[in-house]
């Protein structure tokens, strides 16, 4: 209750007192990449319940030329993604309860069939703007690093953790840390892991 209390009211003042930065960036991403100017993909919520993320459109339209995220990321765009005002419209998410100011960041809904039994678990909880892996090496750890922070946060989440991860995600944004994986653009696709159980 107080966590959702929580989660109501800040992203709720959050949402206006960006209301104007937020519709500069509008102005900015159609200028800079057309329309559309939010990015909308179904993502796995609490329980692997699906729901649909928006976000601030970082990347160029997939064609014959740039197919990979490192082709498709402009200038304009890594500025956006290495401040993390492309997630932005992602409060209104946790307006609606779709998603939390902190939790296990929501990944692909083709992940689902790749987590084993352990890596599932990071969906008994709302995912988040941020959360404990983003803090602990964001893109730049490995995925098994990356679900192991998560489900660390699943068992030991608290309000005064919460607490500690937004404060230090500002930090994190603010020096700039861990936008992007080595030699990769963002992160690269998760396919599976040898662990997990297909009885």
């Amino acid at each position: 209750m107080i966590k959702r209390l929580f989660d109501i009211i800040v992203s709720a003042v959050m949402l206006l007192i960006l209301a104007l930065p937020m519709a500069i960036v509008a102005v900015l991403v159609h200028t800079k990449l057309g329309s559309p100017v939010l990015f909308k993909q179904q993502r796995p919520g609490k329980s692997g319940k699906p729901f649909m993320m928006i976000k601030f459109r970082s990347m160029k339209d997939a064609d014959s030329i740039s197919t990979t995220d490192e082709e498709r990321l402009t200038p304009f765009g890594k500025k956006l993604r290495a401040l993390s005002i492309d997630e932005l419209p992602e409060l209104w998410n946790v307006l609606k309860g779709d998603m939390s100011l902190v939790g296990p960041r929501p990944l692909l809904m083709s992940y689902l069939e790749l987590y084993d039994d352990e890596q599932m678990r990071r969906h008994e909880v709302k995912p988040g703007i941020t959360g404990w892996a983003q803090i602990n090496g964001r893109n730049a750890i490995s995925w098994e690093e990356k679900f192991i922070y998560d489900i660390w946060y699943v068992d030991n989440h608290n309000f005064w953790l919460d607490l500690k991860i937004l404060f230090l995600t500002v930090k994190k944004v603010m020096i700039k840390e861990g936008i992007s994986s080595t030699g990769e653009a963002t992160m690269p696709i998760f396919k599976g892991n040898s662990n997990k159980n297909t009885d």
